[in-house]
C-alpha cells in the first residue's frame, strides 16, 4: 500500500459556519462545496466536513487533528485570540513547539514545529 494523501471527513451540522472559520481564522481556502459537504485546503492539508445524514450528536474524535506548521510563535500570535485554546503555546521534552485549540465544533486541532526549526 502506498498512501498519496491522508484527508479527514468530520462531521458537522454547521457547515456553513465552519468554512467561515476555517477560511477566516485557519487561512484555509473552500475548494468544493454543496449543500451538505465541503472540502478544505491549505498548503498540503485538507479537510472534508458533511452535515450528517439522520440524528445527529456532538461530533467527537477520540484525539486530536494535528498539523506540523512553520512559524509557529506567528501562528500562535495570529489565532490565539480567535479560538478557544486547549493548550497555550509550550516547549515539550519530546522537542515540539506545540498549541492546542478547538475549532467552532469542538474538535481539538493541535499545531506544532520541531524546536530546532524555532532558533
Amino acid at each position: 500500500m502506498k498512501i498519496k494523501k491522508l484527508r479527514p471527513f468530520l462531521l458537522t451540522d454547521r457547515l456553513q459556519e465552519t468554512i467561515v472559520y476555517y477560511i477566516n481564522v485557519l487561512g484555509f481556502t473552500c475548494d468544493l462545496q454543496t449543500e451538505t459537504w465541503a472540502a478544505l485546503h491549505l498548503d498540503n492539508a485538507e479537510i472534508m466536513f458533511t452535515i450528517p445524514d439522520g440524528n445527529f450528536d456532538k461530533p467527537t474524535i477520540t484525539g486530536s487533528i494535528y498539523f506540523d506548521i512553520e512559524n509557529i510563535d506567528e501562528v500562535w500570535e495570529e489565532i490565539k485570540g480567535k479560538s478557544n485554546i486547549h493548550y497555550a503555546i509550550e516547549d515539550t521534552e519530546w522537542q515540539k513547539r506545540q498549541f492546542a485549540i478547538y475549532d467552532n465544533n469542538g474538535y481539538m486541532l493541535e499545531f506544532g514545529q520541531d524546536i530546532k526549526e524555532t532558533e
